[in-house]
């Protein structure tokens, strides 16, 4: 999206999305210590001989090996953040890995080993002892009054739905199908395309994200409780769109580059 110059359809570089999950957490192993049935002190072991472990004693947990993920032609961190259903998403993908990546989280290239966090995966909750002599109408209406917060899948279509309720809150107008369709002619839906070759990136500020803005649109037109990274796919749209009210009245008035 211009702050002064067009935007043109960006020629967007692919981020991979595998990464590999890198297990830390070794456990430090501790020695036994012998039970004494008298008050008489144990025995050294001599050399070359294994002290016996306590008996009743945990065995160590072996320390998970560090995963990698060798980039792929076609790959983009997005993908791979969802390949390997990583918590954090791409963004923690990249703040694990930028010393490999570079300062431009678009430019991975195949070859690059790149180190990936634990898979998400949902821990099972824990059990919470039933408080003594709990009153349950009380607990009742505690749980009322504590509306459960809506939560948005991490893809394009919970980002745009995301958007849209923060659009709702700020009164900025748009639809479902006008943010849809102008995500896939301008970016194909990769939250991190930047478009290296028109006028705005000679000029130093390419347009980024989903709705490809640059950074002074961004800046500019950035609704307050959103992320102030142009890459961050809510924050992106909702700025767009925040603009493309403010230019057209809605982004669904939009049908080309703008």
């Amino acid at each position: 999206m211009p702050g002064k110059g067009k935007h043109r359809r960006p020629k967007n570089t692919r981020l991979t999305r595998g990464f590999v999950a890198v297990g830390t957490g070794g456990a430090a192993l501790a020695l036994p210590v012998l039970g004494a049935t008298t008050a008489s002190a144990a025995a050294p072991a001599t050399a070359g001989t294994v002290a016996p472990q306590a008996v009743g004693a945990a065995p160590a947990a072996a320390p998970k090996a560090p995963v990698t993920y060798a980039v792929k032609a076609g790959d983009s961190l997005v993908k791979i953040a969802e390949k390997h259903s990583l918590a954090g998403g791409w963004k923690k993908l990249y703040q694990d890995n930028k010393t490999v990546i570079g300062e431009d989280p678009s430019l991975i290239r195949p070859g690059l080993k790149l180190s990936v966090g634990a898979a998400a995966g949902k821990a099972a909750p824990a059990r919470k002892a039933a408080p003594a002599r709990a009153d349950r109408s009380a607990r009742t209406t505690l749980k009322a009054a504590a509306p459960k917060a809506k939560s948005y899948a991490n893809n394009l279509d919970g980002w745009i739905r995301e958007s849209l309720d923060i659009m709702v809150k700020h009164g900025i107008p748009g639809s479902y199908n006008g943010i849809y369709r102008n995500v896939m002619r301008e970016s194909s839906g990769n939250p991190l395309a930047i478009n290296n070759w028109d006028s705005n990136a000679a000029a130093g500020i390419p347009s980024k994200g989903l709705l490809q803005v640059i950074d002074p649109t961004f800046r500019a037109y950035h609704v307050p409780g959103t992320s102030t990274d142009s890459y961050d796919p809510v924050a992106n749209i909702t700025a767009a769109c925040n603009y493309a009210a403010a230019r057209y009245g809605s982004i669904d008035n939009v049908f080309g580059a703008y």
